[in-house]
């Protein structure tokens, strides 16, 4: 059941890497890639690696995110 789950996390993780660089809108590309972090996160706490779990959840959809959200709050959105 696992191993099943590992695959699907994987199929979802390179479905999200093609689409957040083939999407136009920024704040929709970092929205993407939060969930690749966050799927990243579950990957490695299944790979029995917690501490990297811990460090892609915090740094990779936590801060990071925060950042690029931020930032592209201070310039102007094309729609």
């Amino acid at each position: 059941m696992i191993d099943v789950l590992k695959y699907l996390i994987l199929f979802f993780l390179v479905f999200c890497a093609v689409f957040v660089a083939r999407t136009k809108d920024m704040l929709s590309a970092v929205i993407i890639f939060a969930a690749y972090s966050l799927m990243m996160a579950i990957l490695w706490l299944l790979l029995a690696a917690p501490d990297i779990a811990i460090t892609e959840a915090a740094i990779g959809a936590g801060v990071t995110t925060l950042l690029l959200v931020a930032a592209i709050s201070k310039t102007r959105r094309e729609e």
